[in-house]
């Protein structure tokens, strides 16, 4: 990695670690580079998404989409256990049922492991969308929405009409973080309008956590256990937290 990859690689994760930066603090952070240089990696940066550049300094791409994470970067983190958990998530998909397949990098990678079988599979995620392609027998449909380009999925009001029109037997819930005193909480307050209304569609709901997001609060919440049926995990679950799940009689898988 040469000096110019490096330094624009230091200016993002100064981004994301502050939210918000002022383009003086980047100068004084890097005292040997010369103001055109900096702006010229901040426009650049700019353009591949990897932050957003404002009058007077750059923003992180989460702080102003309002999501925790892109998607791409979900996808190559916890590998294992994600692939673990869409596993255990697989064999609870019953066939000739309605389905509702949320965004997210372990939903995405249940629809790889997705069983070819009669299913009408209603998803928000493209990347779901995309792996259910390779199947014969269900049949798949996407909500229209607008893009969030960033997790690579379709929300806004328009998505939330259609699926109150659809009864789900189960609704698989990809969940961004849960802590005690907010539940289940994801960074886009659309996007967590639509999971509610998936929820209240389905007979039967799935949510996939990997351990790693226990513990951590998100912006906007999406439901309590309460809400819950089953949770499908790594296997990493502390006691405490299944003893939780236990009292609301959420199946921990």
């Amino acid at each position: 990695m040469d000096s110019m990859d490096t330094r624009r690689k230091q200016i993002v994760e100064l981004v994301n670690r502050q939210g918000y930066v002022r383009f003086v603090q980047i100068k004084e952070d890097f005292p040997n580079v010369s103001e055109m240089t900096l702006r010229t990696d901040l426009k650049a940066l700019d353009e591949e998404k990897k932050i957003v550049r404002i009058h007077g300094g750059a923003k992180s791409v989460q702080l102003v989409i309002g999501t925790d994470d892109y998607l791409g970067s979900r996808s190559i983190r916890n590998l294992e256990e994600k692939e673990e958990i869409a596993k255990k998530a697989s064999a609870l998909i019953k066939p000739d049922t309605a389905v509702f397949l949320d965004s997210g990098s372990t939903t995405t990678m249940l629809a790889h492991l997705f069983p070819d079988q009669s299913n009408l599979i209603y998803t928000t995620g493209l990347s779901c969308a995309t792996e259910l392609a390779g199947l014969s027998e269900p049949t798949v449909l996407i909500p229209g929405g607008k893009l969030n380009r960033y997790s690579i999925s379709v929300y806004g009001s328009s998505v939330v009409r259609e699926l109150e029109r659809v009864n789900f037997y189960q609704t698989f819930l990809g969940v961004m973080n849960y802590e005690h005193r907010t539940g289940f909480t994801c960074g886009n307050n659309e996007e967590a309008i639509l999971k509610r209304t998936a929820i209240q569609q389905s007979e039967q709901v799935v949510a996939l956590m990997d351990s790693s997001k226990l513990g951590v609060k998100g912006t906007y919440s999406i439901c309590g256990l309460e809400d819950i049926d089953i949770l499908v995990s790594d296997g990493h679950l502390p006691e405490e937290f299944q003893i939780e799940c236990e009292k609301y009689q959420v199946t921990v898988l």
